[in-house]
C-alpha cells in the first residue's frame, strides 16, 4: 500500500514525499480512510509506529477542503507534555507546508504574550498541553466556539498525569457537534471511561496488543548493587562506543545528579524534568538530537515527548514504579520499524518492580551479569529485598499524585512540580484552584 491509495490530496503527499515517507505505516493505513471519512476514532499503537502522521494527514485535508472566513481555532490537538506540543505542531506544519493553513503550539513555561498575538491574527489549528489552554480560555485570549476536530493525544498518558478534570473543562468550551480522535498507546479501564464518554461510535483501531514493547526493541536487564549502577553505565556507554543514550532516572535529583557524574566520566550529558525551564529543556534536546550531548538523563516527563530518529538506546537507571511507563519508556527507541537496544540497570529492591513488568509484559527479560558488577553481599540483597517487599507489601508501589501547589514564575504562570516523573500540578494564580501543569 503507498499514501496515493489513501485519498489523500496531491499537496499532502508531495509533503509526505519531501519528508522521506513512501508506504504508511498500519496506523496511518486505517486511521487516515477513517477520519476523511468523518468518524470518530479510538485508536491504540505503540509509539513509534506513526501516530501523528495518522491523525495529522487527514485533518489537515478535511480543514483546506472548507476554508473560514473566521480565524478561529479549528482543530484543536491536546497533548501531555511541552515537548509533545512542540513536536506534533512541527509535524502540522511539516505536512501542511503546502496548505493556506496556520498551526501554533500553546504550553507553559513561557511568556503568555506571543501566544496572544498570534492567536490575535487568526490561526486554524492549535495543539495544545491543557494547562497553559484554560489560562488562555480564562483570560478570553482563545475562542474555542468553531473547533470541528478534537484529538487527544497520548490520551493514558494525559490520564496518567491528572489532567482529566482540564480535559472536562476543555471539552465543555467546545461545540457539540464536532470530531474526535483519541490516539492510546495503552488502554486501561479509564481510557475506556473516557472514549465511552467522548466518542460517537467510533472506528476501533488496534495495530499492536495493550501493553506490549515493540518488538524491535532488544530488552536486556543487569543486575547490579545500587552503588554500582553509575559505574557499570559509564563502563557500558564506553566499552560499546555508545553515541547517544537516553537515560531514565526517577527523581529531578537523580538525574542532576547522573548527568553531572557522567560529564565527570568523560561522557557529555546533559538532564532534562520538570524543574528546568523550557528554554533549558529545549537546549538539552536539541544538543542530544545533534550529537553534541551524548547522554540525556530524563526523568518520565520526557518518556512520552520525545521523538529523536532512530535513538539506539535507552536505559533505565530506575526501574519505573508504574509498570506501564517501562512500555513508555523504551518505546523512545525502535521507532518507525528501526532496531533499538533497552537496558535496565536492576537493584535487588527493584526485583519486584521487574517481576510486575515481566507479569504486564507476558514473558521474561533476558538478564545478563556483567563481569566485575556481580559482588553483591548475599546478606546484605536479602535484606534489601525483605525491605522492598515490606514497604510495597510485596507489590509494587503504584504511584500517587498529590497536587501540591507553587509559587509562580516571573511571567506570572504557575510552573510544574515533579514529584516521581509523570505527577505534577500547579495553581491557578489567584484561584488557590489546583491542576495539572503543562
Amino acid at each position: 500500500m503507498s499514501f496515493n491509495s489513501l485519498g489523500l490530496s496531491a499537496e499532502l503527499l508531495r509533503a509526505v514525499a519531501a519528508q522521506g515517507y513512501q508506504r504508511p505505516t498500519p496506523i496511518q493505513a486505517q486511521a487516515i480512510p477513517a477520519v476523511l471519512a468523518g468518524r470518530d476514532v479510538l485508536a491504540g499503537a505503540q509509539t513509534g509506529t506513526g501516530k501523528t502522521a495518522a491523525f495529522t494527514l487527514p485533518m489537515l485535508q478535511q480543514l483546506a477542503a472548507q476554508r473560514s472566513r473566521r480565524r478561529l481555532p479549528r482543530a484543536l490537538v491536546l497533548t501531555p507534555t511541552r515537548e509533545l506540543a512542540a513536536q506534533v505542531a512541527q509535524s502540522v506544519r511539516d505536512y501542511g507546508q503546502n496548505l493556506p493553513l496556520r498551526a501554533m503550539q500553546i504550553f507553559g513555561g513561557v511568556g503568555m504574550g506571543p501566544q496572544v498575538e498570534q492567536l490575535r491574527r487568526g490561526v486554524d489549528i492549535v495543539v495544545a498541553t491543557p494547562g497553559r489552554l484554560l489560562d488562555h480560555a480564562g483570560q478570553g485570549s482563545i475562542d474555542l466556539s468553531a473547533v470541528e476536530l478534537l484529538v487527544l493525544d497520548e490520551a493514558d498518558r494525559m490520564l496518567d498525569m491528572g489532567f482529566i478534570h482540564d480535559i472536562r473543562r476543555i471539552l465543555r468550551l467546545l461545540p457539540n457537534q464536532r470530531q474526535n480522535l483519541l490516539f492510546s498507546a495503552t488502554y486501561s479501564r479509564e481510557i475506556e471511561q473516557l472514549a465511552n464518554g467522548l466518542l460517537r461510535d467510533p472506528e476501533r483501531i488496534a495495530v499492536a496488543p495493550r501493553n506490549t514493547a515493540a518488538e524491535t526493541v532488544n530488552q536486556l536487564v543487569h543486575p547490579v548493587a545500587r552503588t554500582q549502577k553509575r559505574a557499570l553505565l559509564s563502563r557500558l556507554i564506553h566499552s560499546g562506543g555508545w553515541s547517544q543514550v537516553l537515560i531514565f532516572t526517577r527523581t529531578k535529583h537523580g538525574a542532576n545528579r547522573l548527568a553531572q557524574q557522567l560529564e565527570q566520566d568523560g561522557i557529555t550529558a546533559a538532564a532534562i524534568h520538570g524543574n528546568k525551564s523550557q528554554g533549558a529543556r529545549t537546549r538539552a534536546l536539541a544538543g542530544f538530537k545533534d550529537g553534541d550531548v551524548r547522554a540525556l538523563v530524563a526523568t518520565d516527563i520526557a518518556a512520552r515527548g520525545l521523538d529523536i530518529d532512530r535513538l539506539p538506546h535507552v536505559v533505565n537507571f530506575d526501574l519505573p514504579q508504574v509498570p506501564e511507563d517501562y512500555v513508555h519508556r523504551i518505546g523512545r527507541t525502535g521507532r518507525a520499524g528501526a532496531d533499538g537496544t533497552a537496558v535496565s540497570l536492576v537493584a535487588p529492591d527493584e526485583r519486584p518492580l521487574l517481576t510486575a513488568i515481566e507479569r504486564m509484559l507476558g514473558r521474561r527479560v533476558a538478564s545478563q551479569v556483567i563481569d566485575g558488577f556481580d559482588c553483591v553481599d548475599p546478606v546484605a540483597e536479602a535484606a534489601e529485598v525483605a525491605k522492598a517487599q515490606q514497604r510495597r507489601g510485596n507489590q509494587p508501589r503504584v504511584a500517587k499524585h498529590h497536587p501540591r501547589p507553587r509559587a509562580a514564575g516571573r511571567d506570572g504562570q504557575q510552573h510544574a512540580r515533579e514529584r516521581t516523573g509523570s505527577g505534577r500540578a500547579r495553581v491557578s494564580a489567584g484561584t488557590g484552584r489546583r491542576r495539572p501543569s503543562a
